[in-house]
């Protein structure tokens, strides 16, 4: 059974900060983690996209959870 994701809260942050936070929370764990990305930020819906197929990590998911956006972003390397 694999580990409930770890949670970056990035609710008020605006662009770039959300894909920084994101960046630098991935580097610190395990390949194959999962990371939630949480980000109200209007651009997140096309930064954490792009960061994901630039960087080579997968996104599993996004979902808008009204009024913010949820995204599940699993570490490849």
């Amino acid at each position: 059974m694999s580990n409930p994701p770890e949670t970056l809260d990035a609710l008020g942050l605006l662009c770039p900060l959300p894909v920084l936070k994101a960046r630098k929370r991935l580097k610190s764990m395990p390949a194959g983690a999962v990371l939630r990305v949480l980000a109200d930020d209007p651009a997140a819906i096309i930064d954490v996209p792009h960061f994901c197929s630039e960087s080579g990590h997968q996104l599993l998911s996004q979902e808008d959870a009204g009024g913010h956006q949820i995204y599940l972003i699993q570490k490849s390397h």
